[in-house]
């Protein structure tokens, strides 16, 4: 070799520090080796919806005229029967002075009436006025009466509307929005077609709902009463803890897409959920606690374990042998689990189809066994018989099939 030659292989073991090891870095086993563990299996139903409050209450006042004092401010917290506002008495004070004439007219109006029914009696006896006559004085004493009922109703209104004057909280809570201003002049809704003036609006936040958008092809595994956690974008490194109320049972459609309302109420003590927040929410519709779990990379279907088989080095032949030859799995319950009975199928979100097959290390050997599996969250798959928890299973490096 000339000198020249020489130089190069060298600049080039220089540049390539692992040239002269390559072969022997693609040796190893073509496999992961992941011990069977007992875990947590959750699945779920994604959703999106914005925090509202259970029930929003508007507050208005049965008197009319103008703010004069108004102490809070929207976010404040009021106890129920705190004072939100005041308002200028002369109106509703008026009103309570006229109906108070109102009545005792009314009143004086009856007391003639029926002095005039009782002479009307005597005189009918005698047959000293007509039967008409008679009639007369009936109705007057009637129509008198009716007038003092209307009278006492009116004033009764009056009243309230002067209790009134002082509005104060129908319940504890927060106050949400502010309607009026100081100086705004309010009408009362006992005398306002258009139902009167909004002052405020106030909820109770202790208790906050969502009402999510979940698919049509995952509204049938929720149920009321199942576990929701709940995500906003406001503190990104907490969740929220719900519980779904009820489905509603008519559809929306969004973008040529089905979806069902689900309400969930979620406990809010420390009132960090504002109303109009934009959440993601979990719907939890299947999940098992301290189950064996194993990857779902590691399962393998009669129809890939040859070619894995091959992958490890084992003999396609030999394999089908063994698993001809082991008891079906469903029969073989695992340590720490009861078995699932043969035939139970769903969907890729919950249970599995029965029966796969999973390659173990036992003694030093990679071998076939059949498993039934149950609830999958996509990444582990809950193994009900075949495997236990001193069990290691293989996943097939990239070089395996998929």
């Amino acid at each position: 070799m000339s000198v020249r030659s020489r130089s190069l292989v060298l600049a080039l073991a220089a540049v390539l520090p692992g040239f002269s090891s390559c072969k022997k870095a693609v040796s190893g086993p073509p496999y992961t080796p992941v011990p069977v563990e007992r875990r947590d299996i959750v699945v779920t139903a994604t959703a999106t919806g914005v925090i509202q409050p259970i029930l929003t209450l508007s507050v208005k006042s049965k008197a009319s005229g103008e703010i004069l004092e108004m102490p809070v401010q929207t976010g404040d917290e009021v106890k129920q029967g705190q004072l939100l506002a005041r308002i200028d008495p002369r109106i509703p004070q008026n009103n309570l002075t006229q109906a108070q004439a109102n009545l005792a007219v009314a009143q004086a109006q009856l007391d003639n009436a029926n002095s005039q029914l009782k002479r009307s009696e005597a005189l009918f006896r005698t047959a000293a006025i007509t039967q008409a006559g008679y009639d007369s004085a009936q109705l007057a004493a009637t129509t008198a009466k009716s007038a003092v009922v209307t009278a006492q109703a009116a004033l009764q209104t009056a009243q309230d509307a002067m209790d009134d004057t002082h509005v104060r909280a129908p319940i504890s809570g927060t106050v949400l929005e502010l309607d009026a201003v100081l100086g705004t002049v309010i009408s009362s809704p006992t005398s306002d077609v258009a139902g009167g003036t909004v002052i405020l609006k106030m909820a109770n936040l202790d208790t906050v709902q969502i009402s999510a958008l979940v698919d049509e092809t995952d509204v049938g595994k929720v149920q009321a009463g199942m576990a929701v956690t709940i995500t906003v974008d406001a503190y990104p490194n907490r969740t929220f803890d719900g519980t779904v109320l009820k489905i509603e049972p008519q559809a929306q459609v969004t973008q040529n897409v089905t979806m069902f309302p689900v309400d969930i109420n979620i406990l809010n003590p420390e009132h960090l959920l504002k109303p109009g927040m934009n959440t993601e929410v979990e719907v939890h519709v299947g999940q098992r606690h301290s189950v064996l779990a194993v990857p779902n990379a590691a399962l393998r279907t009669p129809r890939d374990v040859a070619s894995a088989a091959k992958v490890l080095g084992l003999d396609p032949r030999a394999v089908e042998q063994q698993l001809a030859s082991t008891p079906a799995a469903d029969t073989a319950p695992a340590p720490g689990g009861p078995a699932r009975p043969h035939g139970t199928t769903g969907t890729t979100q919950g249970v599995t189809s029965p029966s796969y097959i999973v390659f173990v290390v036992r003694a030093g050997k990679v071998v076939p066994v059949s498993i039934t599996t149950g609830l999958t969250d996509l990444d582990y798959v809950e193994v009900t018989s075949g495997l236990g928890p001193a069990d290691t299973v293989v996943v097939l490096t990239s070089a395996g099939p998929s």
